[in-house]
């Protein structure tokens, strides 16, 4: 394992995201959105958060209220993860993902073709210009793979929200929701070969709260913008205060996006082995994390070989760089 040498990125990106549209996915999608020097090419659908055709709802609803209705396509993909039933987590975001906020269905439809068919396409058309952000079960990531395994050298570089860093999940001890939803998916694409990023659970729960003072002064630039989010984010804002006692709302898909967009914003970050459990009883999801303290593992166990690094694990960013960005993305 090794300190990670950042590479910053500026301007010019072109970027697709593969998401479950609700609550904090919003967010990421709309600091990309006003972001003039980023092209959103696409986004793609997953199943996760909310109801399946429920995200491409909120995914155009957000585009309406960022200025770019009808401007980005909205392709919808897997409806269900490799081998389990769905599972969602309306309990932290409200039935619609919205915070139950009732906003009015946009002229904006989902565009024809699948987001399988569509991440394949877009990205051999134009091999090493692609960021591919995944802030969803990692479903049409490990399928487009599947069926095109070039993506992997093809994309620019490939930002995952998911897993944790030695640290404690979201829906078990051992697993963060989208890993833990999908592990089989999380598997295929860690160990594919893509130039990858990871934000963690844990790195969420490290950097990525924005607190009361903050969501207020938020709330308090006035905008339509910051109107949106004060709603959309309402009911994963006292989840946090009310089920884990935190003093304000996690953002762990908006931390990964403005990561993205912005590399500065990496404080350390380091190469490191990773892989996903898809069998344990007690840690089915867990993202295996290589780390420092530990010997060479061929040292530790004859058996067993060593591998190279395959991630970039983020594990500190600038606190409030990340208010600025989410501050300037809503004014």
């Amino acid at each position: 394992m090794a300190k990670s040498r950042r590479t910053v990125q500026i301007g010019g990106m072109r970027l697709i995201i593969d998401t479950d549209t609700a609550g904090d996915d919003v967010f990421s999608l709309m600091l990309a959105l006003t972001r003039p020097e980023v092209t959103v090419e696409a986004i793609t659908i997953a199943h996760g958060n909310v109801g399946f055709v429920q995200h491409a709802e909120n995914a155009l609803v957000t585009l309406e209220r960022c200025g770019r209705g009808g401007a980005v396509p909205v392709y919808l993909g897997a409806q269900a993860p490799f081998t389990r039933a769905p599972l969602d987590a309306a309990y932290v975001f409200g039935r619609d993902g919205m915070s139950d906020s009732g906003f009015a269905r946009t002229a904006q439809r989902p565009a024809e073709g699948h987001a399988v068919d569509e991440l394949v396409r877009r990205i051999m058309a134009a091999p090493g210009e692609i960021t591919l952000i995944a802030q969803a079960p990692l479903t049409n990531i490990a399928l487009a793979y599947l069926r095109e395994p070039r993506i992997a050298q093809a994309v620019k570089r490939l930002w995952i929200m998911g897993g944790t860093d030695n640290g404690v999940g979201n829906v078990t001890p051992a697993a963060e929701y989208n890993f833990y939803v999908d592990p089989e998916a999380a598997k295929i694409v860690v160990n594919a070969g893509f130039n990858l990023s990871i934000v963690t659970w844990t790195l969420t729960l490290q950097d990525g709260l924005l607190d009361m003072e903050q969501l207020a002064e938020l709330e308090a630039l006035g905008t339509e913008r910051a109107r949106f989010f004060t709603d959309v984010n309402r009911a994963s804002l006292a989840f946090a205060r009310e089920t884990e006692g935190l003093n304000g709302s996690l953002h762990p898909d908006a931390l990964t996006c403005a990561l993205a967009l912005d590399e500065r914003l990496i404080l350390a970050a380091e190469d490191c082995v990773v892989d996903v459990e898809t069998i344990g009883e007690l840690t089915r999801g867990y993202l295996s994390v290589s780390h420092a303290i530990l010997p060479d593992i061929e040292i530790a166990d004859p058996s067993l070989k060593r591998r190279p690094p395959n991630a970039r694990v983020i594990k500190e960013i600038d606190r409030d760089g990340f208010f600025q960005a989410m501050k300037r993305a809503l004014a």
